[in-house]
């Protein structure tokens, strides 16, 4: 059984939050275009891009635990 290390989580977790408050907080009319943008994409497009996005996290995270 895998034991999690729930500080570990939690850290991870919290530095999630601090890294997608930045462009909001510095630029919020940037990140008001980019949510309209992604507004107008369909679907589909949102799935691949979240797709890439975890499978470019899971890569980091396995060269950095590696």
């Amino acid at each position: 059984m895998i034991e999690i290390n729930w500080t570990d989580l939690w850290s991870a977790f919290a530095l999630m939050l601090v890294l997608e408050g930045i462009l909001p907080f510095l630029s919020p009319d940037r990140m008001r275009g980019m949510m309209r943008l992604m507004s107008e994409m369909e679907s589909r497009e949102i799935r691949i891009s979240g797709l890439v996005s975890m499978l470019l996290g899971l890569l980091l995270l396995y060269l950095v635990k590696g």
